[in-house]
């Protein structure tokens, strides 16, 4: 076995260790609402209330859909979907990944992304009204934006998730 000095080494280690990923969790936890997240995994459930008890009102199916977080309640999260939709969620189910969702010219037409952050570059593709990407950081109404490798600039004002929550 160990002897007593190195049990102590190893004690040492671990308690600095955990300290070291509580500490990271809390600073976590010190987020001021509300903010962005976005759906972490393929199925998510929002429930009507915080906690496993209550009714499961919404399943997304959508990695990465831009979410807005209101309120927090031990792990649980009231957040807001594009559509406006209110409901509770696991943290465990959220990341602090940005991503957006097009909105849209008027909610119907296609939006255009551009190769470089202006309306006079060329533009790369048309994007449709509730396609999903992940987001950059936007600067002069412009944002990055990556929908599945297919990556230029969108303007802000067509995106939901981008912006101030």
């Amino acid at each position: 076995m160990f002897s007593r000095k190195a049990r102590q080494s190893i004690m040492a280690a671990c308690a600095v260790a955990i300290s070291s990923l509580t500490g990271t969790a809390h600073a976590a936890d010190d987020d001021k609402v509300p903010y962005w997240a976005s759906v972490d995994t393929d199925l998510a459930n929002l429930r009507v209330g915080p906690g496993e008890s209550y009714r499961i009102d919404w399943v997304y199916r959508r990695p990465h859909l831009p979410v807005k977080v209101l309120r927090r309640e031990g792990p649980w999260r009231l957040v807001e979907d594009p559509d406006g939709a209110k409901g509770w969620m696991r943290d465990l189910l959220l990341s602090r990944q940005r991503s957006a969702l097009v909105k849209g010219a008027g909610g119907k037409a296609p939006v255009e992304m551009r190769a470089e952050a202006n309306s006079s570059s060329a533009m790369l593709w048309r994007i449709e009204p509730g396609v999903v990407g992940l987001l950059g950081a936007c600067k002069d109404g412009w944002c990055p934006f990556d929908v599945q490798g297919h990556k230029g600039f969108v303007e802000q004002e067509m995106l939901w998730g981008a912006g101030a929550p």
